[in-house]
């Protein structure tokens, strides 16, 4: 190859890559596309409503009370002399 045929091959290629950079950006990308519609977010409040007194009242029943069913003494129920 002579000089002159990579100067015009590296002439070539930069005019197209150009030259595509440019129509891709009004095809592909048009207008239309270009606009983002968000969800718009309510302001939050400092104000709290109490929860509904049939479900948070202080008779209701506390899960996090440890509850023990029947009296077993037994501290090692894995290591029983009977087995």
């Amino acid at each position: 190859m002579k000089q002159k045929d990579i100067a015009l091959i590296i002439v070539v290629a930069f005019l197209s890559a150009i030259i595509s950079l440019v129509l891709s950006g009004k095809i592909f990308v048009t207008p239309e596309n270009r606009q983002q519609h968000v969800e718009v977010v309510d302001k939050i409040s400092t104000e709290f409503n109490l929860p509904d007194s049939r479900y948070f009242n202080s008779n209701s029943v506390n899960p996090t009370v440890e509850a023990q069913l029947g009296t077993d003494t037994n501290q090692n129920p894995f290591n029983s002399p009977s087995q």
